[in-house]
């Protein structure tokens, strides 16, 4: 009787076993509409090469983990830390791979750019030219688009972050310094450098042509964060203000029309950018989640966040309307960092 009471113990575990096995994201009965698609970043763990991009059907909320491995049977490697789409190519930037894989319109790997030391954003600046920032080359990378081949450096001291460009102009942050550094686009060089307070990696360009920078300083040290606006062709800064003490301000971001800032500081707050003064409460609390990257969607002004839970789960990727109301979650892989929006 016990011997018959451990057989059936066992089939009914191993048939609740059998009935909660999740079904495999990657299955091809995943069904994608023509909507447009949003791109998870997934980090991974250090040292692991599991990192991988998400795919977000929005127009059914399918969800493929690892779209770029179910495309190529291919890994992606060691932390993916950002994408960027330019002439129908996505250009993935995996930082501790020292690489970027290039992909078609439909995520198949067409080539690789190598010989980088560990690089964070690429620019296209021409149709032929871009430029890569890194952590550890004290220089910013020169890509020849056509044969993807790094062709050149400009030297710049420090860990360099996100970069944009206006008026044959590239300005490129850097945690390291309490400047942002501009180089002229026509001759690679560095022409100016402007003060942001330290620890700036966000910037972003509003709708009057105007250059947000945001700095999170150094609390450890008593360094505050900053919130900068420039004029991109006089170099000068036309507002800042600074933040507390306990602050640490990161992921700037606009939304659709570009007139109203978002940024992660614990929670997610927002703000106008006629405002003289920061907004004293977030748009979105975090409670318990660990927000580690922000997204808006320029399509429909939804906001995205992702929380990294406890860097070794699934992050849980959370979308919010424009009043910072849950619409919905979906899980992603490893360390969500950020997204690219179609």
């Amino acid at each position: 009787m016990r011997y018959l009471f451990k057989i059936i113990l066992v089939s009914f575990l191993l048939s609740s076993c059998v009935k909660d096995k999740p079904q495999n994201p990657n299955s091809p009965a995943v069904q994608l509409t023509n909507a447009k698609k949003v791109y998870v970043i997934n980090e991974g763990n250090f040292g692991s090469a599991n990192s991988s991009i998400t795919l977000y059907d929005t127009g059914n909320s399918s969800v493929i983990e690892d779209f770029y491995k179910t495309q190529n049977n291919l890994i992606l490697g060691e932390v993916t830390q950002s994408i960027n789409y330019f002439n129908s190519n996505y250009y993935i930037v995996v930082n501790n791979s020292n690489k970027i894989v290039v992909c078609n319109s439909q995520f198949k790997k067409t080539g690789q750019i190598t010989g980088l030391t560990s690089p964070r954003y690429i620019l296209p600046i021409t149709n032929q030219k871009a430029y890569v920032s890194d952590l550890y080359a004290n220089s910013i990378s020169i890509i020849d688009l056509n044969s993807n081949l790094k062709i050149g450096s400009i030297p710049c001291i420090g860990k360099t972050e996100q970069m944009c460009v206006i008026y044959n102009k590239v300005f490129v942050t850097n945690t390291d310094k309490n400047y942002i550094f501009v180089i002229n686009t026509l001759n690679d060089v560095i022409i100016d450098s402007i003060y942001v307070g330290l620890n700036a990696s966000s910037l972003v360009v509003d709708k009057n042509a105007k250059l947000w920078v945001l700095s999170a300083g150094n609390k450890s040290n008593s360094v505050l964060g900053k919130l900068s606006k420039i004029n991109p062709i006089s170099n000068q800064i036309e507002f800042s203000i600074n933040f507390n003490l306990n602050d640490a301000p990161n992921h700037l971001c606009f939304n659709k029309t570009k007139d109203t800032l978002y940024y992660l500081n614990n929670n997610i707050f927002k703000m106008n950018i006629n405002d003289v003064s920061l907004p004293s409460n977030p748009i979105i609390l975090k409670g318990n989640k660990n927000f580690y990257g922000l997204g808006i969607n320029p399509n429909d002004y939804t906001i995205y966040a992702c929380d990294a839970q406890d860097y070794i789960s699934k992050s849980t990727i959370y979308i919010y309307d424009v009043n910072g109301n849950q619409k919905s979650f979906f899980k992603a892989g490893l360390i969500s960092n950020g997204f690219y929006f179609e």
